[in-house]
């Protein structure tokens, strides 16, 4: 078991979820002149919901947490091609997938660490890409 590499992942999983939980107009605000593609944030989301149950066995999430993370890549696995392919602030605007998602990563934050209202990751910088 890597503690510290444990520790780090549970973290990002939690940044990323408050990002998911905020409103259109946080998010909108977070992404600000960044073009992130739809198709990255998904497959970002998809990364940490697999991760996530190798981390609830190791004790970093509690089994109860996992039910609402597979419900989010459930969520966007179902989402289309054509809007994987679009940036993320159209789809915000347009797909319902992300209105669905968005109450589910509040009550995993909520589950998790009592209050889904979390500070937002840092936006990556705009001249080392959107990874």
């Amino acid at each position: 078991m890597n503690l510290l590499g444990d520790a780090h992942l549970r973290t990002w999983t939690l940044r990323f979820m408050a990002l998911l939980a905020a409103d259109i107009q946080a998010q909108l605000a977070w992404l600000g002149e960044r073009e992130t593609e739809t198709e990255l944030v998904v497959e970002e989301v998809e990364l940490l919901c697999r991760i996530s149950e190798g981390l609830a066995e190791r004790g970093a999430f509690e089994p109860g947490n996992l039910r609402d993370l597979q419900a989010i890549g459930r969520c966007l696995a179902e989402t289309d091609a054509a809007c994987r392919a679009r940036l993320w602030a159209n789809a915000l605007a347009t797909d319902p997938a992300w209105d669905a998602v968005r109450p589910l990563a509040r009550r995993f934050l909520l589950t998790a660490l009592g209050d889904w209202r979390q500070p937002l990751p840092r936006p990556p910088h705009p001249h080392t890409g959107d990874h």
